[in-house]
């Protein structure tokens, strides 16, 4: 669609450093992995996602709450600790045996990467690593009273400023495990929709907390985003599936708008439930060479059959095509599923690889065609 043809809603800025594309549409995952083996689970997945897709360092949940993204994440906060209560997880003044436990499992998940990567002829060129964004952080941790942190906005600020402070770490470690890898982190906000619209639950439940200002939310995108670039790495931000905020009024920017605003490299958004304000908005980041990953692949009940490769093309090519987008750009896409494999059989999870790589290969086939 011509530039004129679209209008955005709210002053969208460019990207910051847009990487370069690799000529190639790219597979990677979310994360979340099945299984509790970090050696065997970085050998399949490295062995799927060779050069030119995306491999992950992969949370492995089954190993308890320390292994789970909140708890990873809570521990590479500077001068922050968290543990367990009924209620969750709670930040102490201290560090305990649940801080203490979740920074093994890190350190144990980046010895295994290093291990299988170093035993690779060819290492690759890339590795994505994940955390917890500062706003879903902060609804996921809790004050000494039992209230959220996202209740406070003192706390939020803290959160966000100690996140920002050990992430450059965090990706030091993971360049170590795979030497000369480009590091891109993946800053997961599954809240950010409820976040913004005031519908995360209280501690007691019987009530919602304020919505957070949308400015504030990019302000605290954008620190982060600082302190991942500082340390050579690109961020990409992954959204909620689209419509949880519901009909947006006129000049109220998206989560996906908000990102961009951030000026993040990236964003990752599930294709089913985006309208057309919402392919305008990957239009527009595509021409302005950011990277945009789609979440093509959603998980079918168990047993059942995966999507075939000529179907997971099309939700991509319609769009893109009605549009009016070369698909000489496709390059720019990378492929996901939809929702975290974690609650996979290892089996099933690695076929959900195999098939990204396939649609992947098939756009980039449409690309060259082009």
């Amino acid at each position: 669609m011509p530039e004129q043809d679209r209008t955005p809603q709210g002053q969208i800025q460019p990207a910051q450093q847009a990487p370069t594309r690799n000529g190639t549409v790219t597979a990677s995952a979310a994360g979340g992995w099945p299984g509790t083996d970090p050696v065997e689970s970085s050998r399949v997945i490295r062995g799927e996602l060779g050069d030119p897709h995306l491999p992950f360092l992969m949370e492995l949940p089954q190993r308890g709450p320390e292994a789970e993204a909140v708890g990873r994440s809570a521990s590479l906060l500077v001068d922050l600790f968290a543990d367990i209560q009924p209620h969750g997880w709670r930040l102490v003044e201290r560090p305990g045996k649940e801080h203490r436990r979740a920074v093994s499992l890190l350190g144990q998940d980046l010895n295994a990467l290093a291990d299988v990567a170093g035993a690779e002829e060819s290492p690759g060129h890339a590795l994505k690593i994940s955390l917890r964004g500062p706003l879903s952080l902060a609804a996921n941790l809790h004050l000494h009273n039992g209230e959220r942190a996202l209740a406070d906005a003192g706390a939020r600020r803290e959160l966000a400023q100690s996140l920002a402070a050990g992430v450059g770490s965090y990706i030091s470690r993971a360049a170590s495990s795979v030497p000369g890898a480009r590091i891109t982190v993946q800053v997961d906000e599954p809240e950010i929709a409820a976040i913004l619209a005031g519908g995360i639950p209280t501690a007691s439940g019987y009530r919602t907390l304020r919505s957070v200002a949308s400015g504030e939310v990019a302000a605290a995108w954008q620190q982060l985003r600082e302190a991942i670039g500082a340390a050579g790495a690109d961020t990409v931000l992954a959204l909620p599936r689209a419509g949880e905020l519901g009909p947006l009024r006129p000049g109220v920017q998206s989560p996906f708008e908000l990102a961009r605003s951030a000026g993040v490299q990236g964003a990752a958004l599930v294709t089913d439930g985006l309208d057309a304000r919402d392919w305008e908005g990957i239009a527009e980041a595509v021409e302005n060479g950011e990277r945009v990953w789609l979440g093509v692949l959603s998980l079918p009940p168990a047993g059942a059959p995966l999507p075939q490769v000529t179907a997971l093309a099309e939700k991509v090519l319609r769009p893109w095509r009605k549009l009016g987008l070369s698909v000489k750009d496709l390059p720019s896409l990378g492929l996901l599923p939809a929702a975290d494999l974690a609650g996979l059989s290892p089996d099933a999870a690695r076929k959900v690889l195999a098939r990204l790589t396939q649609t992947a290969s098939a756009l980039d086939q449409v690309a060259a065609e082009g």
